[in-house]
């Protein structure tokens, strides 16, 4: 313990002259060209502009959400082409950020993107486990975030953020049919009454298997059922004072799980749950210069794996996590300091009798300084975390580790609405309780293969150096980013081929580089139409992505990712949009290394209100079509994605 106040006493003697700095500025500017109508959290853990932000952010808005074909955050960010995707048919997809991917079983301890739900650990890296219904908006923030948010952080953060109930009390039903049997029913409510706000939204889904772009039936690709229910309710007891309580589920039966095309298995099934619920108390106090948040959740996410009919290879793994979070901040106008606490608790049982805890205390503090009228501003932070791990089976024991991850950035408007930015941050990924302490056998069709933790791994680390320029003008959004990161002591699995026990080492580095960026632009503002005539391109291109020892290209990354269309819109309930995504070649190494061809898929989507009741609500009706050019495409080599499908609905708003 007393290291541990050493350490905190150091992070705030190196952050709290910024507090001084920005003092002797004095005075402020009205920026107001320069004001954006978007904030993100993820920067810092509160709510900030995003012209202050100096990493690179991307934010789906509620508008490109709704004109999205996407049901779950894993369709919507594939759509968006965020990052790299692995999707089989099924209920798993996991996403990759600059060449880091998310755990393709959804462990959110063994992934190197964090998922958060309003600003904690989600629990999974199985972005298809949440729906897009009720989501406000969705913050992507690109490099590590591990000051901010600890393990795992390494490629970037995906922070979701659900709606918040607001204005008249508002009710809508929706129903959907599609190809191949899809059949989906949803329902939501939203709105405030006196202190009283809430938000919701339920879905049940089913679908049978689909056709590949090739007319090839891909049997057990469909699933029995999908349920969705998520919940964000809240009271204001005091001005600027709210409690709320927040509930997701998400559960999916009999999920098929067909293999690979080539050697399609027709019964194997995947059965999927994630829930939680958060306590959430945040307020501000009279004068402002005081804001708080404390939440407490807990949760469970759940795979289970069935092999029918010999039920040889059957896999079950169940993790159940809770967690704190304690922030307090302190902004005066001229800087701002957010210092707290977060505790998190994974207990994870799988193929039992194999259980594992994982148990992470952590202090943070996070400073920002504004400087020549608010033009200039200047964020660092320090964050220190404490693990404990623990294999509960066989010889395995207790193993302790602790790590620092610092970062600084600069925000800089040298020109109005033209701003460049810089940082520097650390990401790491904490070895997991069976890496580090491990010592049990995995039985595979009657064998038991023994494996055996390392407590001498150390944590696989990232250094990432950024830089890049937003443009703001009207109608008119441009941002570019280059980024360089170093990946250090990769921990991968080993097998002595004599005692055929298997641990993990700490093997290899990493390079990798590259720019990003997007741009966008309302033609409408050309003519002064009253429409929006919104085209859009964003695209990541890595100019490195090596390994550094054997000189190879990672696989499973493409070296270019390509989202672009046009989206269209009036002030009369009409709305189209198309949007290609575009992913380029990449290596891959199952079944057999070789080089996978690069594909471009379209989706379109158009939606009309029918009719307005006045004061009896609305209807309309939305079509979609996914892989409009019926491209034959897979995201994981050998399984092919649905071809040309078409879906209609009819949604009804009071």
């Amino acid at each position: 313990m007393k290291g541990k106040m050493v350490c905190l006493a150091c992070i705030l003697g190196m952050l709290w002259p910024l507090s001084g700095m920005a003092q002797e500025t004095g005075g402020s500017s009205d920026l107001s060209a320069m004001r954006l109508e978007e904030v993100v959290v993820t920067g810092q853990r509160i709510e900030e502009p995003l012209q202050e932000v100096d990493a690179s952010v991307t934010v789906l808005n509620e508008e490109d959400i709704q004109m999205s074909s996407a049901t779950n955050l894993g369709d919507l960010l594939a759509e968006e082409n965020i990052g790299h995707i692995y999707k089989t048919p099924g209920n798993q997809i996991a996403i990759g950020i600059r060449g880091f991917r998310g755990d393709s079983m959804g462990s959110d301890l063994d992934s190197k993107v964090l998922v958060l739900l309003n600003g904690r650990r989600s629990g999974t890296s199985n972005v298809a486990t949440i729906m897009t219904e009720n989501i406000e908006r969705v913050e992507i923030i690109r490099g590590p975030a591990s000051v901010q948010y600890g393990s795992t952080a390494i490629g970037g953060v995906i922070n979701v953020i659900t709606k918040q109930g607001k204005d008249n009390p508002a009710f809508f039903a929706k129903g959907t049919l599609g190809s191949f049997g899809y059949q989906e029913s949803k329902a939501g409510f939203s709105g405030k009454s006196g202190n009283f706000d809430f938000s919701g939204a339920a879905s049940i889904s089913s679908m049978d298997d689909y056709d590949t772009a090739e007319d090839e039936k891909y049997k057990n690709t469909g699933y029995d059922e999908k349920k969705n229910i998520s919940l964000n309710l809240g009271y204001e007891f005091l001005p600027e004072n709210r409690i709320g309580l927040m509930y997701t589920s998400h559960e999916a039966d009999k999920v098929g799980s067909p293999d690979m095309l080539s050697q399609n298995d027709p019964d194997d099934y995947v059965d999927n749950l994630n829930e939680s619920i958060d306590l959430i108390y945040e307020g501000t106090a009279r004068n402002g210069i005081f804001s708080w948040k404390t939440r407490y959740f807990t949760g469970d996410d759940e795979y289970n794996f069935y092999d029918i009919p010999t039920n040889t290879d059957n896999f079950e793994r169940k993790t159940d996590f809770q967690g704190a979070q304690a922030q307090l901040t302190w902004d005066p106008g001229k800087y701002t300091i957010t210092s707290g606490v977060d505790w998190i608790n994974y207990e994870t049982s799988q193929n039992a009798p194999q259980k594992t805890e994982f148990d992470n205390p952590a202090y943070f503090i996070l400073g920002k300084a504004r400087y020549f009228e608010d033009r200039l501003t200047i964020t660092g932070g320090l964050r220190y975390d404490d693990y404990e791990v623990e294999v509960k089976k066989g010889e395995g024991g207790k193993e302790d580790e602790d790590n620092i991850s610092p970062r600084v950035g600069l925000s800089w408007f040298f020109m109005d609405n033209l701003k460049v930015r810089a940082n520097y941050g650390q990401g790491f990924r904490m070895p997991s309780a069976r890496e580090l302490a491990g010592d049990y056998d995995i039985e595979y069709y009657g064998f038991a293969y023994p494996y055996k933790g390392n407590p001498d791994l150390d944590p696989e680390k990232s250094h990432t150096y950024e830089a890049g320029l937003d443009w703001y003008y009207h109608a008119f959004d441009l941002s570019l980013t280059y980024f360089y990161t170093d990946f250090k002591d990769k921990i991968e699995t080993k097998t002595d081929m004599q005692t055929f026990i298997t641990t993990w080492e700490n093997i290899g580095d990493a390079t990798v580089a590259g720019f990003e960026g997007n741009f966008s632009y309302d033609l409408a503002t050309l003519w002064d139409l009253a429409w929006k005539i919104r085209p859009y391109v964003n695209f990541t291109y890595l100019t490195e992505y090596e390994d550094d020892e054997t000189g190879e290209d990672l696989p499973h990354v493409s070296n270019l990712l390509i989202s672009y269309g046009i989206s269209v819109s009036d002030n009369d309930g009409f709305s189209m949009r198309l949007n290609i995504a575009h992913t380029g070649d990449q290596d891959v190494e199952y079944p057999v290394p070789r080089e996978k061809n690069k594909f471009s898929v379209a989706n379109f989507t158009i939606e009309k209100r029918l009719a307005d009741f006045n004061h009896a609500g609305n209807l309309s009706l939305r079509g979609e079509i996914d892989n409009l050019f019926n491209r034959d495409y897979s995201y994981t080599d050998g399984y092919p994605m649905p071809g040309r499908n078409f879906a209609l609905s009819l949604k009804y708003t009071y």
